[in-house]
């Protein structure tokens, strides 16, 4: 097995130097976890650090490179990543120029040869040229290999790549070296402190997960997420900070589409700071509820658990109010959509409460007859009471002659028909 040729001494004499040294800068870490980084750097071992989005994994190496003095490296995964995105590629633009520039050497170097193939195997010979370190385009994989300083590299979300990728990575995780075909090998000067993490999307390959140290990296306690809050300097009083996060605590418990993360506990905290928020209260939450939750289901779920996460003995209006004040009844018949009077049984009427006119004896009183009288040509109401009691004759209809016939809508229409 393949060592670095110059290896660098530990930083860290133990563990609770690293738990201070990350603290200094910002990084609140439980004593399992700063165990596992002490081993990373006393052991030289690439860590895997799986868990949900959010938990401060990618935050750890950015804080790791800052705490140690490394040059920082990141490797962003993605789906379809190939191995020239992550270890290296020929600067195929600059050869193509160096070759433009060297067209009038090729008459030089043929010159000499008595035949087509003795000229082709002279001009194969200066291939090399062409693949050589100076045409050698670095990624961060190689970068991290051939690096004349100490680094951290981070392999962010190595789950969302292929699995070739997966591939390419054991040589690099398993001996600190990475081979170029046209070259040859490159060993690490300074073993690189390397930190992968997966957010779970999919299960890794065995293979890459026994060249690791290991951690499933969980969100804080209640204690340790306070802590983290507090040393970001929100500007959040201490009583309301408390509260903030057991109420990001009991949205992590609904069933979200994505819980809130520590740093957006820490924007929210920032939120509630500079709006001058000194107490909590439903409304305050429910008005700036977005900075945590991202999507409209989880903040329907979220608003609905709010009034109970502020105060236990809040009480919740029924689930059907929509809480808009509009004051607007909902009719349910059997189909649930009937627009007609509300069931007398929905609501007690008191009896000093004001309800108005009742509509359904408004609209009986109309219902009379001749209440038609002398609309549109009908009969006035006298006529109609005089036929009544027998003083007049009914009206006769009017004839209707053909040649009004003829002149109908529908005799029109049968005509159209005919033709």
């Amino acid at each position: 097995m393949s060592t670095p040729t110059d290896q660098t001494a530990s930083p860290f004499g133990s563990v609770d130097e690293v738990v201070d040294a990350l603290a200094e800068h910002g990084y609140i870490a439980d004593r399992r976890l700063a165990t596992t980084v002490f081993l990373l750097t006393r052991l030289e071992k690439p860590l895997l650090l799986e868990g949900p989005a959010g938990v401060g994994k990618t935050e750890l190496a950015k804080m790791l490179a800052v705490a140690t003095g490394r040059r920082f490296l990141r490797l962003q995964c993605y789906e379809g990543q190939d191995e020239t995105k992550a270890l290296y590629e020929w600067d195929y633009g600059k050869q193509l120029l160096y070759t433009q520039m060297l067209r009038e050497k090729i008459a030089e170097i043929v010159q000499d040869a008595p035949d087509i193939p003795s000229s082709v195997e002279k001009i194969k010979n200066q291939d090399s040229v062409f693949f050589s370190e100076d045409f050698l385009a670095e990624r961060p994989l190689l970068e991290a290999i051939r690096s004349d300083e100490p680094v951290v590299l981070l392999i962010d979300e190595v789950d969302r790549a292929d699995e070739a990728l997966e591939a390419v990575l054991l040589e690099t995780l398993g001996e600190f070296q990475v081979s170029v075909p046209e070259i040859g090998t490159f060993v690490a000067k300074h073993a690189p402190y390397v930190i992968l993490t997966s957010n779970n999307t999919r299960d890794l390959a065995a293979a890459l997960k026994r060249r690791c140290l290991h951690l499933f990296l969980d969100y804080p306690t209640a204690e340790r997420e306070l802590e983290i809050v507090r040393s970001k300097n929100t500007g959040l009083p201490e009583a309301a900070a408390r509260e903030l996060v057991e109420v990001v605590r009991g949205l992590r418990e609904l069933e979200l589409r994505k819980a809130p993360s520590i740093s957006e506990t820490i924007d929210w905290a920032r939120t509630l700071a500079v709006l001058g928020i000194d107490e909590l209260n439903s409304q305050v939450l429910s008005d700036t509820v977005s900075v945590v939750v991202k999507y409209d289901k989880d903040v329907t779920k979220a608003l609905g658990a709010l009034p109970k996460l502020v105060d236990p003995n809040a009480e919740i209006a029924d689930a059907h109010g929509h809480g808009h004040g509009h004051g607007h009844g909902h009719g349910h018949e059997d189909n649930g959509h009937s627009s007609g009077p509300a069931p007398t049984t929905s609501r007690p009427v008191l009896d000093d409460e004001d309800d108005g006119p009742d509509g359904r004896a408004v609209r009986a009183a109309k219902d009379e007859e001749g209440r038609h009288a002398g609309v549109y040509g009908a009969p006035g109401r006298e006529y109609q009471e005089k036929a009544r009691s027998g003083e007049t004759e009914p009206p006769k209809k009017r004839p209707v002659s053909s040649g009004q016939g003829t002149r109908s809508f529908g005799a029109g229409l049968g005509k159209r028909r005919a033709l």
